[in-house]
């Protein structure tokens, strides 16, 4: 892996963007530091190989819940288009809360392979995630 140094960077700090977009990521190293710039396109077509899925439920009054396979989340609505919403909305809501404290939520052992469906969802739109929610069947 080619890495350039920090120094370097902020001295090209125009070319390494361009770079970023028009070509490549770019590997930056700064002391014991190593960090990569990417472009949106690129991260996208990483997170590509993430589904938000969730196992679907029929409850006894005919509502739907949807309670996703990644995440920590559940919610009940009375049909499926309603119930992929309100589980865009919590997967919005849970990435925006991840994020802000991230140095925290990113190293929890419990948390910590949330990452990319954070990254994901902060990425999109509420409808954005919803259209993107794989919906399997639960089982009951």
């Amino acid at each position: 892996m080619t890495t350039v140094s920090a120094t370097d960077v902020r001295k090209n700090w125009s070319t390494t963007l361009d770079t970023v977009v028009r070509e490549r990521p770019v590997f930056v190293r700064r002391v014991r530091d190593d960090v990569t710039i990417i472009d949106r396109s690129t991260l996208d077509n990483v997170l590509s190989f993430f589904d938000l899925s969730a196992h679907r439920y029929i409850e006894d009054d005919g509502s739907l819940t949807l309670s996703s396979v990644d995440l920590d989340l559940a919610v009940n609505a009375p049909d499926e288009e309603s119930a992929r919403m309100a589980l865009a909305k919590e997967i919005k809501e849970y990435a925006e809360d991840f994020y802000n404290d991230f140095a925290l939520w990113s190293k929890a052992p419990n948390r910590k392979k949330h990452v990319p469906f954070v990254l994901k969802a902060l990425t999109l739109n509420e409808t954005e995630i919803a259209e993107e929610i794989i919906c399997l069947d639960g089982r009951s």
